[in-house]
């Protein structure tokens, strides 16, 4: 998977993508890899209709996320200001991190440091 739980990310498609440069971005809550889904802050909220009851006296209409699919969402790049593909590769120290395909920018470490693929660079 390429995102990650506390990710920013950027919906492209669906309700909630905005129009043209004005997409809407978001935290990452939750990963759900079994169903291909992301949870993000925000986004693609619902309404739950709740009786009262013991637990829950007041009852009422309750706001809450639900998961929309992983191929709608892009990896949010700070110096590019927008969501972008990424790809993987060694760092100088052996590290792997996800990098931006358009500016080169790192966007976070995926393992530590690795003296076997310090040289190797892609």
């Amino acid at each position: 998977m390429h995102i990650r739980k506390d990710d920013i990310v950027e919906i492209i498609t669906g309700d909630d993508a905005g129009i043209a440069r004005n997409r809407s971005t978001g935290r990452v809550l939750k990963i759900l890899p079994e169903e291909n889904k992301v949870l993000v802050e925000g986004v693609n909220r619902v309404y739950r209709h709740m009786k009262p009851n013991r637990r829950n006296a007041q009852g009422g209409r309750l706001s809450k996320e639900m998961p929309i699919s992983l191929s709608n969402v892009l990896l949010f790049c700070s110096t590019c200001r927008r969501g972008v593909r990424i790809g993987k590769r060694y760092g100088a120290d052996g590290g792997k991190e996800r990098f931006c395909k358009k500016c080169g920018n790192s966007l976070g470490v995926l393992s530590k440091a690795r003296p076997t693929y310090a040289n190797k660079q892609a």
